[in-house]
């Protein structure tokens, strides 16, 4: 079987790929705003603010989870999300390494 196209990059920069690729939408934002804003919710509470139907909800919630930037807890016959602080910080650090490497820079680029 031949290698993918991800094989030749390290494993932080693939991990750091699929959770920048999450964020990449919109419907994704905002989830995560809401989760911010009420700190943990069910699946149904985001749909309620959202102008999405259940099942697109649902499949969003399922991008973020498996890139490990919210996590989801069964309560009942219901699924409790909120933040992944672990996977955020991964992102932080890898935005805060590109603001301190802007800092040094002369700004001379092209």
């Amino acid at each position: 079987m031949g290698a993918s196209k991800t094989d030749g990059f390290t494993e932080r920069q693939n991990k750091l790929a699929v959770m920048t690729k999450a964020l990449g939408h919109p419907a994704r934002i905002a989830i995560i705003e809401y989760l911010l804003s009420v700190d943990a919710c069910i699946c149904g509470d985001i749909v309620g603010v959202l102008p999405l139907a259940q099942p697109t909800v649902s499949q969003h919630l399922k991008e973020l989870k498996n890139a490990g930037l919210i996590k989801g807890n069964i309560e009942g016959t219901a699924i409790c999300y909120c933040i992944d602080e672990t996977g955020f910080d991964v992102v932080r650090s890898f935005f805060d390494h590109i603001h301190q490497s802007l800092g040094k820079k002369s700004n001379n680029c092209c």
